[in-house]
């Protein structure tokens, strides 16, 4: 049992703790109730501000949830520092657990760097027709740490965005059209003026094939077995496909009907007699 000097001696010893720390708990509590409406107003206008510059909706919520946690961080530092707490120490080891984080999900933040700068910059959008890291597909979602695309068989391809925006990459669909490289041979009987005649109008023909001049025929190159016609027709990206199968098959029977022969491969062999 404590005697009525040690329990005054005690009550002093609170009062003077309560003196000396109660303003300072009181500024703390509203520093810190006031801190947190200042983020949230903060982070609310940051939203705001991306959105209203066209940001991509995965980008502006990883931004504001992150400044969110940063600035709500130094805020209870601040707090605690205020009370008399010492911060120090725990600024050391937020560092050393920081760093050894950093170190464990090194490839992890190379990804995230690379989708926030994706995001930022976007060299491509989802429905772009892309080629990057040997893949070919159409784009299928933008994420903060992967690209999803979708190749021509219909598979899904999963590419990590530290990779994608460190290397090299092919946008297709950049530009609204492309160029369907084709090589047809004809044989070295053939009519040159003829066939090109014939491809070119397939191309008038053809709705999905461009009618702004930028169509090319001409001949590639004087192979062993034939004559090589370049076929350059230009289209919609969303046409590319029909276009590359459909020229070819129009160009063999419009070939076929009008005589002009496609050669199959040939070489001519001369014997020699033996001297006797």
């Amino acid at each position: 049992m404590l005697d009525s000097e040690s329990t005054a001696k005690y009550a002093d010893q609170l009062m003077s703790l309560g003196v000396e720390y109660a303003p300072k708990v009181a500024m703390a509590l509203f520093v810190l109730f006031l801190g947190f409406w200042l983020i949230k107003r903060v982070v609310n206008v940051l939203s705001l501000g991306l959105k209203k510059h066209g940001a991509d909706e995965q980008l502006t919520y990883f931004l504001s949830s992150t400044s969110s946690i940063i600035l709500k961080c130094l805020l209870l530092i601040s707090v605690a520092s205020m009370i008399g707490i010492e911060t120090t120490s725990f600024l050391a080891i937020f560092g050393a657990a920081g760093l050894a984080i950093g170190l464990a999900l090194q490839g992890s933040l190379s990804n995230l760097a690379g989708g926030v700068l994706l995001l930022i910059f976007k060299p491509y959008k989802v429905g772009d027709l892309i080629e990057s890291q040997g893949h070919l597909g159409v784009v299928k979602e933008i994420q903060i740490f992967n690209t999803i695309l979708t190749n021509p068989n219909n598979k899904r391809v999963i590419l990590p965005n530290g990779a994608v925006s460190n290397g090299s990459l092919v946008n297709y669909s950049a530009e609204g059209t492309l160029r369907v490289d084709l090589e047809i041979g004809i044989s070295y009987k053939s009519d040159i003026a003829r066939a090109k005649s014939i491809v070119e109008r397939i191309f008038s023909e053809d709705e999905r094939v461009l009618k702004d001049g930028s169509a090319f025929v001409g001949v590639l190159a004087l192979a062993d077995s034939s004559v090589n016609l370049a076929v350059r027709p230009w289209c919609k990206i969303e046409d590319y496909w029909g276009v590359f199968f459909g020229i070819q098959e129009k160009v063999k029977l419009a070939f076929d009907a009008e005589g002009i022969e496609i050669p199959f491969p040939q070489r001519d062999v001369h014997l020699i007699p033996a001297e006797s």
